[in-house]
């Protein structure tokens, strides 16, 4: 009888060490997969057991969280939804997060260590907030200013590199995203499909043909290569110019281009000096300009990523002409056109644009902050006193009259770019500029605007006409006290 005992004993540790051994290995090894596998509804239970952190904008959170008494307890809620929409992004149980949900979720859900008083002690905490560098009175500007049109704004303080301005249009309200069921399915398929495409963040995500408004990094690079040491003296440029090894000739839409100095081009809009001087320039010497401003750049992050605006490395002569005023390839964000114009401002200098100030617990003790940090010296000081003096040609006697504020020193540059095969779609309205008050010692912010369906006939659009007042709002904005 002992004997039978003992070999039930025997077989019940071997079961219990059994036991014990699969308990560690699950416990050690596939603990982190069990924990993401999406069948695994604790975690996301107890991810929205708690509100979660606010993002700021000011002294004011845009965001919130109702209870809803499920399972899954706290939804998002967004106070002007559409308005901010371009900045918050979505924090939906169903479809994930984006933009600034996505990049500081672990914050704002009360995960991230940077929240605890304490080293390696982890937890869940309350959700810290996000406090970004928008200003409310500039995104009320340039979203009313849009007024529904499809185009984006973009606006940059040039000596920091804050986003002061980020504002797609049209755009919709990320709270209808936030819950579960077939509602929030429906909106999602409606949102997904509608032919505007509410949900794509112009400012950062889309990229356009800059049209003329590229010709400020055209300028930038005649000048710091020396192609060009007077800026008023004749270029020596036919109009209209043929493109090197082909009879296709470049016209102009205003007069007095022929043989014209820098100046002129650029108060103007001169399309056959620009690109005679971007031949000029060469490839290889105006690949290093555009790359000083950021294009080709697939690393920017303010934080959320920010799409690649385009310069080709390879092309023929007539391809880089073209691409000289913004045509062919050339391709850009509008904040990366902020950036162009964030750079003459600060004097060459361009500073990384960033979205997120910084980051806090939810009684407010900062956690992280965003260094300011430069970019690249995008030209020299030298080149870019006479840029800015340039553009502000343009804004006192060119094409960017409608621009102007009085009190404050503007300069800018308008553009109008080709759209679709052979032009035949609506052209796209640009604005760049940046504007410094009177009484100042340094410009206060840089704009760019693009509009894609100016309200005009196909003829008349133009970015003087469509896009500077927009932006002549967002400055008056910045500028006010």
């Amino acid at each position: 009888m002992i004997r039978y005992i003992r070999r039930a004993a025997g077989f019940c540790l071997v079961l219990l060490v059994a036991l014990l051994v699969n308990a560690a290995r699950i416990q050690v090894l596939g603990a982190d997969a069990l924990d993401s596998n999406p069948a695994n509804r604790r975690v996301a239970i107890a991810r929205y057991h708690q509100p979660r952190g606010a993002i700021m904008v000011g002294e004011e959170s845009v965001t919130g969280s109702k209870d809803t008494g499920q399972p899954l307890r706290y939804e998002r809620t967004y106070k002007n939804g559409p308005l901010y929409a371009s900045v918050t992004g979505y924090a939906s149980q169903t479809y994930g997060t984006t933009l600034v949900e996505n990049a500081e979720d672990s914050v704002l859900a009360g995960t991230s260590p940077l929240l605890s008083p304490f080293p390696l002690w982890h937890r869940r905490w309350a959700g810290g907030r996000a406090v970004t560098t928008i200003k409310a009175s500039m995104q009320r500007a340039a979203y009313d200013g849009l007024g529904g049109r499809k185009g984006a704004v973009a606006a940059i303080e040039p000596s920091t590199g804050r986003i002061l301005a980020l504002v797609s249009s049209p755009s919709y309200d990320p709270g209808v995203l936030s819950g579960t069921g077939r509602a929030v399915a429906n909106t999602w398929s409606r949102l997904t499909r509608d032919p505007n495409q509410p949900m794509l963040n112009r400012a950062i995500r889309q990229t356009y043909p800059p049209g003329s408004a590229f010709k400020i990094v055209t300028a930038a690079a005649v000048l710091d290569t020396g192609t060009v040491t007077d800026v008023n003296a004749p270029t020596d440029t036919p109009d209209p110019y043929v493109l090197p090894n082909t009879k296709t000739t470049l016209p102009n839409e205003v007069s007095g281009c022929e043989n014209a100095s820098l100046a002129y081009a650029v108060t103007f809009s001169c399309n056959t000096v620009m690109a005679g001087l971007g031949v000029k320039v060469g490839l290889a010497r105006m690949l290093d300009a555009v790359g000083k401003f950021g294009f080709n750049d697939t690393r920017i992050r303010i934080p959320s990523g920010v799409a690649k605006s385009n310069f080709d490395t390879r092309m023929s002569p007539d391809q880089l002409a073209l691409s000289s005023i913004g045509q062919f390839d050339t391709t850009a964000t509008p904040l990366q056109m902020a950036m162009v114009s964030a750079a003459v401002a600060n004097g060459g200098e361009l500073k990384y644009p960033y979205l997120v100030d910084r980051t806090t617990t939810s009684g407010g003790r900062t956690v992280s902050t965003t260094a300011r940090r430069t970019y690249r010296q995008a030209m020299n000081p030298a080149t870019a006193f006479q840029l800015r003096q340039l553009m502000v040609d343009v804004v006192q006697t060119g094409t960017g009259m409608s621009a102007a504020i009085p009190g404050a020193t503007v300069g800018g540059k308008t553009g109008t770019a080709q759209n679709g095969v052979g032009n035949t779609g609506t052209p796209y309205a640009w604005f760049i500029s940046w504007a410094k008050a009177d009484d100042a010692a340094q410009p206060a912010v840089a704009v760019a605007v693009v509009v894609e369906d100016a309200s005009v006939k196909r003829g008349d659009v133009s970015g003087g006409g469509d896009a500077a007042p927009i932006a002549k709002a967002v400055m008056a904005a910045a500028l006010a006290k």
